[in-house]
């Protein structure tokens, strides 16, 4: 037998023991993982934003509208030498809409200039048949496949939306014909409902019409995004009602900028769990190393050196580590990219496109969970290695 076998024997000689550790390691790694994977989402949707991609918006915060105009203003904008800022121009409104027989389920509804958004978002790819029926429809809408497939919608049916924004006409409800279905990349999201923004302003008072909530524009200069968006609002400086552009993920960025905070808290705790994770296995070490001192004490003195039994201590530690992280593994995959990973990518998909835990994070996790392990094993290891034959024998007895 060798000190491999020996190490491997003495972690399975107290089942219950390694059990309850194992657990309580398990449960801080897929915390830990979790945690791990919800930054990761979260800095892949901003690499994959288009950085020339400007929103425009209201100075004072995101919900107050801007003028219509405005849309046409961007359009004609030039530089200072005399070129046009942008190359394409649309705008918007959020509608706020909800399914009424599934009151709680969140997604994206978007009033949406039909003949220019895809011409901005051109990473939102519809069928030509469809994107002609919808622009021919007024109560045409184009719905994001994940949302159509959440729903059971396919082209043709007949939908109807409630919103707390804009109440329904008396009389008539907001009921759309599902024109087409969208496909994106990830981080662009499948949850979006769009339909025609005319529709919308055609049923408002007089006094609300021609108004809309954001403008998107492509900038022709990929890398002089900043100077676009400086130009754009020195346009609107003078103006009775100011704005704010930024390039799409500064404008993400500023959006979930209260989430990001909480995340980087989260951060923080995980290393504070995988702090108590390592006090765990430091107490089930020492507990060990404690009860088998008289077994210390024989294996030096028929010829173990102290060397050995710092490595069978060390040993056991790091392979209790390693359960734990693997078991912490098998739970990470069940619960996020069975669990919770799934409702992120459903109802949160532009700022969490794909939530789904990363190669490299379970190794990351493991070797941290490994680490943890031979950290706690120092104290316990030096100890029992130098023990003395005559005096660990006679204290035991």
């Amino acid at each position: 037998m060798n000190l491999g076998h020996l190490v491997v024997r003495n972690v399975f000689r107290n089942k219950v023991r390694l059990a309850l550790t194992v657990l309580g390691a398990a449960v801080a790694v897929m915390t830990f993982i979790t945690l791990r994977t919800a930054l990761r989402s979260w800095t892949v949707a901003q690499e994959f934003a288009q950085k020339d991609r400007l929103m425009t918006r209201h100075k004072v915060t995101f919900v107050l509208p801007l003028p219509k105009r405005y849309a046409e203003d961007v359009a004609n904008a030039k530089g200072a030498d005399g070129r046009p800022l942008v190359r394409a121009v649309t705008y918007a409104n959020w509608f706020g809409g909800r399914e009424p027989n599934h009151p709680n389920e969140f997604f994206a509804s978007i009033a949406v200039d039909g003949k220019t958004y895809f011409e901005v978002y051109d990473d939102v790819h519809v069928p030509k048949d469809q994107y002609d029926a919808f622009l021919k429809d007024r109560s045409g809408a184009i719905v994001g496949k994940g949302l159509a497939d959440k729903f059971g919608w396919k082209v043709g049916d007949r939908i109807t939306l409630e919103s707390p924004l804009y109440p329904a006409p008396e009389g008539a409800g907001w009921t759309f014909t599902v024109s087409g279905i969208y496909t994106a990349a990830p981080h662009v999201g499948q949850q979006t409902f769009l339909f025609h923004w005319q529709r919308l302003d055609d049923t408002l008072p007089s006094e609300r019409r021609n108004m809309i909530g954001w403008i998107t524009s492509r900038t022709t200069d990929p890398d002089g995004a900043v100077k676009a968006s400086v130009a754009l609002d020195r346009i609107f400086g003078e103006r009775d009602v100011q704005t704010v552009s930024q390039d799409e993920r500064t404008f993400n960025t500023g959006f979930i900028g209260m989430i990001s905070s909480v995340l980087d808290v989260l951060s923080v705790l995980s290393l504070v769990i995988l702090a108590i994770m390592g006090l765990i296995l430091a107490n089930a070490v020492g507990m060990s190393t404690r009860e088998r001192t008289s077994e210390y004490a024989a294996l030096k003195a028929v010829g173990f050196k102290p060397r050995h039994i710092a490595f069978i201590v060390a040993g056991e530690a790091a392979l209790v580590g390693f359960l734990g992280g693997l078991v912490g593994l098998v739970l990470s995959y069940l619960v996020v990219d069975r669990g919770v990973g799934k409702f992120f990518e459903e109802n949160m998909t532009q700022f969490f496109p794909v939530f789904r835990v990363d190669g490299s994070t379970l190794a990351m996790a493991l070797v941290v969970a490994i680490a943890l392990g031979l950290c706690a094993s120092l104290q316990p290891a030096i100890r029992a290695s130098r023990l003395r034959v005559t005096e660990a024998l006679r204290r035991v007895a």
